[in-house]
């Protein structure tokens, strides 16, 4: 009684009416970032711009307010831009990659499986924890399985953000700064314009996201849209133009998104693991930029798209990158796809693995 009597009371919602305000005020700010950092010529700046500003503002204590089911929307645009690219020849090509995809995940589960040794004594959390919060599956996904092996499910949601955010943060300059803008012509002049069909494809891939919920599969609304979106666009039952201004939108809507992954109060009470975090996805990127180096040479794929396939973070942003870049953002697609496969299905395995590495801190052993 006395524990309930001290639980602090829960924050009263603001009126529907503030709440309207604030989330129009909120993307208002959002768009105008994005302008503002397209003037800049800062890479992705329709994500970026959003992402910095309304990120600094939230940690700052400014209410903002995220739209419902937005990033969700945004991601399935991008899935039916890139699906409707996928053709017949991509397929194949593919597939004459897999193995090379093979090799790039089992060499991104080294990188990681590296990191949570790195992870577990610099932040001073247990093995579990670190383990969970490096593995390069989805936040909530290794949230949940992190709590039922008795993980620190805010200290690895709080990695998870600050990986993805560094990641989507620092890779887009490295491209553009180093990285050799590719040929592939964004545009297919057979598409349609017609807005009917574009608003039919629109459904179809939210069907296909909705449809791909309930399964375990990670980021079911970017693969869920994206799969039916290149199951049309291969058989050339339905080939739509997917408009710039839906992708500045889709843009928008995911980088207010990410922008709200940064909490001023789990940077206040996790300090050393939001450092250690941080740190984490800096050698993750670099781990990532050496691999590229042999995915590149190996395969004679251009280091820029090799480097995106191989990038530690959200299949959605690295295809944005790829496709602002002219590069084969179906390739990058094709490798995270893979990856999130091979690591969805193999993850506990690994951290069987991981047990047993480290099986002097583990009481009942493997």
């Amino acid at each position: 009684m006395a524990a309930d009597s001290k639980a602090p009371a829960p924050s009263p919602r603001a009126p529907w009416h503030v709440a309207g305000l604030r989330l129009i005020g909120t993307y208002a700010l959002a768009a105008a970032a994005g302008y503002a950092a397209s003037l800049l010529h800062i890479p992705l700046p329709w994500m970026l711009g959003p992402l910095f500003v309304c990120g600094l503002l939230n940690v700052s204590g400014v209410p903002l307010q995220a739209g419902w089911h937005l990033r969700e929307i945004g991601q399935v645009i991008v899935g039916l831009a890139i699906g409707m690219r996928f053709t017949p020849h991509l397929l194949l090509v593919s597939l004459e990659l897999l193995p090379a995809m093979l090799v790039a995940t089992l060499y991104i589960i080294l990188a990681t499986f590296i990191g949570a040794l790195i992870m577990r004594p610099l932040a001073r959390i247990d093995a579990t924890t670190a383990f969970f919060a490096t593995a390069a599956g989805g936040m909530a996904d290794m949230a949940v399985v992190a709590a039922a092996r008795g993980g620190d499910t805010n200290a690895v949601s709080i990695v998870h953000a600050l990986r993805v955010t560094t990641v989507v943060s620092i890779v887009p300059f490295m491209v553009f700064a180093f990285g050799e803008a590719g040929n592939v012509n964004t545009a297919d002049p057979a598409a349609s314009h017609d807005l009917l069909l574009l608003g039919l494809a629109l459904v179809i891939a939210y069907l296909g996201a909705q449809a791909l919920r309930p399964t375990v599969i990670p980021n079911p609304w970017l693969l869920g849209s994206l799969l039916p979106s290149a199951a049309l666009g291969a058989s050339g039952l339905l080939n739509v133009a997917v408009p710039g201004i839906l992708i500045i939108a889709a843009q928008i809507m995911i980088g207010v998104w990410l922008s709200m992954r940064f909490r001023r109060d789990l940077f206040v009470r996790l300090p050393r693991v939001a450092a250690s975090g941080l740190l984490i996805g800096v050698l993750l990127i670099a781990a990532a930029a050496v691999g590229a180096e042999a995915l590149s040479l190996a395969t004679g794929l251009p280091l820029t798209t090799s480097f995106l396939a191989l990038a530690p973070a959200a299949i959605t942003e690295m295809v944005l990158t790829a496709k602002a870049m002219h590069a084969d953002a179906e390739l990058v697609t094709a490798f995270h796809i893979v990856r999130i496969a091979v690591i969805s299905s193999t993850i506990l395995i690994v951290f069987r693995i991981y047990r047993f590495v480290l099986r002097s801190h583990y009481e009942s052993g493997v």
